[in-house]
């Protein structure tokens, strides 16, 4: 146990490189909700379910790979249908994956991070190239 006990979390913030893009991003295209911009700064509140997160613009632009950063990600949960339309929806808007859909144990799908929690080993794993095409 530790010396503190942490209750939960207030938000969680996520550096981007141009805040407006960003808005449109995470509202338009993931469909989270938005609280708006806090005061006079750089940042707007965005929601998922019961959890806020900040989107913040640095002061200098960055541009990084994700081999640079270690893998360093954000996991959002839908239904496995929202799965195949966000596949779809990314390749006709042209918003590239950071590497091709995996398959592991348990329905984790790293590069969209996206969580099925139906998948079962076993069932069909169809490549990103087969769900855009369906």
């Amino acid at each position: 146990m530790g010396m503190l006990k942490v209750e939960g979390v207030v938000h969680w913030s996520i550096p981007v490189n141009d805040l407006e893009e960003a808005e449109k991003f995470y509202q338009n295209v993931l469909g989270l909700g938005y609280k708006g911009r806090l005061g006079g700064s750089r940042m707007a509140c965005v929601t998922a379910g019961t959890h806020s997160i900040l989107l913040c613009e640095r002061k200098d632009r960055v541009v990084r790979t994700p081999e640079q950063d270690n893998r360093l990600h954000h996991s959002f949960e839908v239904t496995p249908e929202m799965f195949d339309r966000a596949c779809k929806l990314f390749h006709e808007h042209g918003i590239r994956l950071a590497e091709p859909i995996v398959y592991r144990e348990r329905g984790v799908f790293p590069g969209l991070e996206l969580c099925d929690p139906t998948w079962k080993p076993g069932m069909p794993t169809p490549t990103y190239e087969e769900i855009v095409g369906a």
